[in-house]
């Protein structure tokens, strides 16, 4: 095994069979090994590797020990994308193309050909495969976090469900919902149907009677596309 810690360059990223290559100078020599992209092969936290990421590793043998292969891969920096987190902060807003791998969904940035994970709301119909390859929209949701950008698209489809919420929440209507199942650290309540999903703390001393069924009253306190919270109606 190779302890060494290296550095090198992401020159190809192949997102359906989960491996990526880094080119990088031993010595005199310019040499690329692969790597494999998936977290359960590493065991470790996801990361979304591009082409044109800078980054360090180490080399070991594969496990059939006829080829060395990267291991211990961190991200530490992307040009292009340092580029596009300086635009972000002037004028948060992109174009590029839909892209689809493995049921989830990317945007390629028009002029830097940089793939971007999509974040969709748990309440918003995803984009159809037809518009797989067409211009959108988007912007980044966490500009200050460049190693792992996330993208959001300008257009949205939102479930009915959602757009009940939006209405109960911004003119502070209680909403009737209904116990789904009942943990000793929570209440799970379904709101407007079982499409979208709240919690409430669970009360040992008041609680113990609820069942699935039953009816809570509750009004939200605190709601975005990607989160709700609600309280009891007191």
């Amino acid at each position: 095994m190779e302890e060494k810690i290296l550095k090198g360059t992401i020159s190809f990223v192949n997102f359906e069979k989960k491996f990526a290559t880094i080119e990088y100078e031993a010595g005199t020599k310019k040499k690329s090994v692969t790597f494999k992209t998936n977290p359960e092969a590493t065991g470790k936290k996801a990361q979304f590797f591009r082409p044109g990421d800078t980054v360090s590793f180490q080399l070991k043998l594969t496990d059939r020990g006829d080829k060395q292969t990267a291991y211990n891969v961190k991200f530490l920096h992307n040009t292009q994308i340092s580029l596009l987190v300086q635009k972000a902060a002037i004028e948060n807003r992109f174009s590029g193309y839909l892209k689809k791998v493995d049921d989830k969904y990317y945007v390629k940035e028009w002029n830097s050909y940089i793939f971007f994970p999509i974040q969709l709301s748990p309440w918003e119909v995803p984009p159809v495969e037809t518009a797989e390859n067409e211009a959108i929209t988007f912007r980044f949701i966490n500009p200050e976090k460049p190693n792992s950008l996330v993208a959001e698209l300008f257009s949205h489809n939102y479930l009915p469900e959602y757009k009940k919420a939006v209405q109960h929440y911004k003119n502070e209507i209680a909403i009737d919902t209904v116990v789904s199942r009942v943990l000793p650290h929570g209440i799970y309540l379904n709101l407007f149907g079982e499409q979208m999903q709240a919690k409430l703390p669970y009360d040992a001393a008041k609680d113990s009677n609820v069942k699935p069924g039953d009816i809570i009253p509750v009004l939200i306190t605190h709601l975005t596309n990607t989160r709700v919270v609600v309280k009891r109606c007191s």
